[in-house]
């Protein structure tokens, strides 16, 4: 039987060459605070690449500075960032994987020295300061940030945007009715607190054609909030405006407790993937090659993303062949000692 893990996928003219993504991390590691690129990023991402991953996917990279969780953050949110983006993204692509970028604000998440702002103000926990309650100026111009980010990001050479509206950062707090008390357009129904996003993709769309992803935490983990059922819907409305694979996480939006296994997550990417016949991406402990390939031999998503393992390991891709008994193409400069 074919090893679907090492099997391509297509998304609007872009076939990666397996099914393995490098999940978005957050690395802290821009040394003037100035969201730049640094050689740490250069090693970090490109080792990934050599190792055999099919897409790697950035970390969340900020649409205005504001939007970091830190300062150590990579940043977008200017036409300076392009450079060291665009140096990154070729050195990718060089070493046989697909690029990909995660724009990103961190809202009422954000820990920084300057005012933050949020959907309401509404702090995340005691640690947390309380942000500013966006006006509708200030929605506008974060909307345009995000254009701007995904303009940005087609001229640094990326080939995949993600949306990050998951793990508590902004969107995820307009879409949340735990986060998100509003009484304007942007609160109160589903629809209204979908409008953020919506609006984001709108604008996103106008400067972008290639491959879209939305990463979404489908689980709030509070009996007031949202479960995977409101994603499911929430995704029918995505897949409704060009996107193209919802990358499925859980949790964050508020402190909650959860119970974590191998694969607690991929669950949620079945129904979301059933419910509203969209591709997903499944992300969360998943470790090996034998749990990947099960995944999608049964159809419970179309991706795997890996995180931590990849962390652990960047030539993952390498092991998990191995224990699935098949074999993948080595980098030239390493074929001595990829022989198995």
């Amino acid at each position: 039987m074919e090893k679907k893990l090492f099997s391509p996928f297509e998304l609007k003219g872009l076939t990666l060459k397996n099914r393995i993504v490098m999940a978005p991390m957050c690395m802290y590691s821009c040394e003037k605070e100035d969201g730049m690129v640094t050689d740490f990023h250069m090693t970090h991402y490109v080792s990934r690449a050599v190792g055999q991953v099919g897409l790697i996917v950035l970390e969340a990279t900020a649409v205005t500075p504001q939007g970091r969780i830190s300062h150590q953050d990579l940043g977008i949110w200017s036409d300076e960032h392009v450079p060291g983006l665009a140096n990154l993204t070729e050195q990718i692509k060089k070493s046989g994987a697909a690029a990909g970028i995660q724009l990103a604000h961190a809202g009422r998440k954000a820990d920084l020295r300057d005012e933050i702002i949020a959907p309401s103000a509404l702090a995340f926990d005691e640690k947390y300061k309380e942000p500013k309650a966006m006006t509708a100026e200030e929605i506008k111009e974060t909307i345009e940030a995000f254009k701007l980010g995904a303009e940005r990001a087609k001229r640094a050479g990326f080939e995949v945007i993600e949306i990050h509206a998951a793990h508590g950062y902004l969107i995820n707090q307009f879409l949340s009715p735990l986060t998100n008390k509003r009484e304007d357009e942007y609160g109160g129904s589903p629809e209204n607190r979908y409008r953020f996003l919506r609006e984001v993709l709108e604008e996103v769309k106008t400067v972008w054609d290639g491959p879209l992803f939305v990463r979404v935490s489908a689980n709030d983990y509070h009996e007031e909030g949202l479960n995977v059922d409101d994603y499911v819907e929430m995704a029918a409305w995505m897949k409704n405006q060009g996107v193209d694979l919802i990358d499925v996480s859980s949790g964050a939006v508020v402190p909650a407790r959860i119970n974590v296994y191998p694969g607690y997550q991929v669950k949620l990417a079945e129904k979301i993937k059933q419910g509203a016949e969209i591709a997903t991406g499944a992300v969360g402990l998943i470790t090996t090659g034998i749990q990947a390939e099960e995944i999608l031999q049964n159809d419970r998503a179309d991706l795997i993303f890996i995180a931590r393992e990849l962390l652990r390991d960047p030539y993952w891709p390498r092991a998990a062949a191995k224990e699935l008994g098949t074999s993948i193409e080595a980098p030239v400069q390493y074929q001595r000692g990829w022989i198995f």
